[in-house]
């Protein structure tokens, strides 16, 4: 049988303790839209995307009040990136609810990717009417249209197609695959996992599968396929299950591969499904920046009678057993993106896998750490594939195009900016030696470096040859920043990244985002371990990223006392899963840089280490802790349910 096409057929303070405070702070911070128009950084990395890849689009339209699909689009087979931000679809199907049944598909439309390797690819589903924003590496991009106005989630990835092509005796064993099926209903949607051992000869063999279905919550089922067989056409599979199951795979399913051949993906020709596979391999180690995207429907809420699908992308770092993300996501009922911060632990075991309790995900890294993929333990069903970024480096004055992050929570790059953050830079060159600014306001030049964001100076804290911490500008205005490095006169690479209404980050102690926040009783202690909050006690933290305030303050001025500035967007907080009353949102008074929430431990708080968690009107974080004591302070406020992640918003 030939394929020719795709293949074809079928996330107020006192003075006392204030420079003290200061201190601690700023040690701290060095310690470590809506429009049809796609809005890109740059397209210095569009040559990131060159050449023919395979691909597939699923696109899913929820339809009522329980998070059930009134439509569903996939999109599959190959696109050809010319190189100069265009791009051409041809030989590829659609198929679509709508019609019932597949059809050819061709189209052209227009990309854009920076030097990281994030940027867009206009949507084909949509006319080019949505952007899927992504990131690209070692030949394979991730990405999701979060910032879509018509009302959808959908997940993009594409791989490139390597030469020589695979083939039946290239596609060896063993592989582990993660599965997802949205059929209609949350009731009948689920996940799998499942291992893959091609023998080179056409030959799967028998195909175990455990998965997880929405109405079983977390009881998993456990089915196998025989006789399972494979071939190939213009270097993709198809793989054909035999036997009909309403929980796991039938038919057709076709795979594309990555350039190694190390990561599979794909679906059917005539369903709505996604697959992600990895094949496990020598040194399963995770470190570093990586580019994520997924899909995920929280089936945990099916007793209130709905389900909540989200999509997104994004970045994490991994180090050490931590890490700390970042995705953009949106979910099934609202179009509004949100940018979600967190923290996350992992101890990957000999054979590549690892399991998360905090989002019910089991994964598994591939070879060298180059490949994760997820897979969603009920009721939390979803796949995720993450792929692990290049190296970036440059001559001379060069900012790491990847190293502009928040200097409280240190979320990685593409949680972008905010007015009145403090960010922390890194590169090489950046300044002849290290210099900390001694008074406020912070001055816009420092041991004869300049950090220009819009070609504004930008107020400086600290400059050393590998970082530097500032503050952006609050007359940052447009939907993209761009920020430059100047050395006593020698410029840097120019960096543009995404400006955001908030992106909250909370300093720690110790520094970087993970651990205790830094935060004070009203005797202006810290909040330690051995001197805890207590509930209906209100306590002063310390962050960044909370955006513009009124009145207005010069950019690196100390905070005003009377009237304090205060934001300007809504600020939330929750501690251990229970909302907290918020008592103050602003600048931190007569420090510099700093804003400041005060903030009511609620009452059901278990003693010990609470999660904190910090929301703005398009943001929302989770990476610090608060210390809560057994005892009580004060009338304890109204108990609220938990919170798992900011999903649902209604």
């Amino acid at each position: 049988m030939e394929i020719s096409r795709e293949p074809q057929a079928s996330k107020q303070k006192g003075t006392s303790m204030k420079s003290a405070l200061l201190v601690l702070l700023l040690l701290l911070i060095v310690g470590l839209t809506a429009s049809a128009q796609c809005v890109g950084l740059d397209s210095s990395g569009n040559n990131l995307l060159l050449g023919k890849y395979y691909f597939r689009h699923v696109v899913y339209i929820v339809g009522d009040n329980a998070g059930d699909l009134s439509r569903a689009i996939a999109l599959y087979g190959n696109i050809n990136f010319g190189g100069d931000g265009t791009y051409t679809i041809t030989g590829s199907s659609i198929f679509d609810t709508n019609a019932g049944v597949a059809q050819n598909f061709t189209a052209s439309g227009t990309y854009s990717i920076s030097s990281t390797g994030y940027g867009y690819i206009s949507s084909a589903v949509t006319g080019n009417v949505d952007c899927i924003y992504g990131l690209v590496a070692n030949g394979i991009f991730v990405g999701s249209s979060t910032e879509t106005q018509i009302g959808y989630n959908d997940l993009f990835i594409a791989a490139q197609l390597s030469s020589p092509a695979p083939s039946n005796a290239t596609f060896r064993g063993p592989y582990s695959v993660a599965y997802m099926n949205f059929a209609g209903t949350v009731l009948n949607n689920y996940d799998a996992l499942f291992q893959l051992n091609p023998d080179g000869n056409g030959n799967l063999g028998t195909v175990n599968f455990t998965g997880y279905i929405g109405s079983s919550g977390t009881t998993p089922f456990n089915l196998s396929q025989s006789s399972v067989k494979y071939f190939f056409s213009n270097g993709a599979a198809v793989v054909t299950f035999p036997i009909a199951s309403t929980a796991a795979i039938t038919g057709q399913e076709y795979l594309y591969f990555s350039p190694d051949g190390n990561f599979v993906f794909g679906g059917a020709p005539n369903g709505f499904d996604m697959l992600v596979g990895v094949r496990p391999g020598s040194s399963p180690a995770l470190s570093g920046l990586y580019y994520q995207a997924g899909l995920e429907s929280d089936e945990s809420t099916l007793g209130s009678g709905f389900a909540t699908l989200d999509t997104f992308y994004g970045s994490f770092s991994a180090n050490a057993g931590t890490i700390v993300g970042h995705q953009r996501f949106t979910t099934g009922f609202s179009s509004a993106p949100l940018g979600f911060t967190y923290r996350g632990a992992y101890a990957v075991n000999a054979n590549g896998t690892y399991d998360d309790s905090v989002t019910s995900t089991r994964y598994i890294v591939g070879p060298s750490g180059a490949v994760r993929i997820g897979f969603g333990l009920g009721p939390f069903l979803g796949i995720t594939v993450a792929v692990q970024a290049p190296g970036l480096s440059g001559p001379g004055v060069f900012l790491n195009p990847a190293g502009v992050v928040n200097a409280a929570s240190s979320a990685p790059f593409t949680a972008g900016i905010v007015r009145g953050e403090f960010i922390t830079l890194y590169g090489v060159n950046l300044a002849p030696n290290v210099q900390t600014a001694s008074t406020a306001p912070f001055p816009p030049a420092l041991n004869g470096v300049q950090v220009l964001i819009n070609g504004k100076p930008a107020p400086l804290y600290f400059v050393s040859p590998t970082q530097i911490s500032a503050i952006v500008p609050f007359g940052t205005t447009t939907a993209t920043a761009q920020i430059q490095v100047i050395n006593n006169g020698v410029s840097s690479n120019i960096v543009t990244t995404f400006v955001n209404q908030t992106s909250p980050g909370v300093f720690t102690v110790p520094p970087g985002g993970v651990g205790q926040a830094a935060a004070l009783h009203p005797d202006f202690s810290l909040v330690t371990t051995a001197r805890p909050a207590q509930i209906g006690e209100t306590i002063a933290v310390y962050l960044t990223g909370l955006g513009d305030v009124t009145p207005a303050v010069p950019d690196g001025a100390l905070g005003p006392s009377n009237p304090p500035s205060l934001t300007t967007n809504n600020i939330t907080a929750f501690v251990g899963g229970k909302m907290a009353t918020v008592t103050y949102a602003g600048l931190a008074p007569q420090l510099a840089g700093l804003y400041q929430v005060n903030i009511t431990i609620p009452a059901g708080v278990s003693a010990g280490d609470n999660a904190l968690d910090i929301s703005g009107p398009d943001s929302y974080t989770t990476e610090s802790v608060i210390p809560v004591g057994a005892g009580s302070a004060s009338t304890p406020a109204a108990n609220q349910p938990a919170v798992r992640r900011p999903v649902r918003k209604q």
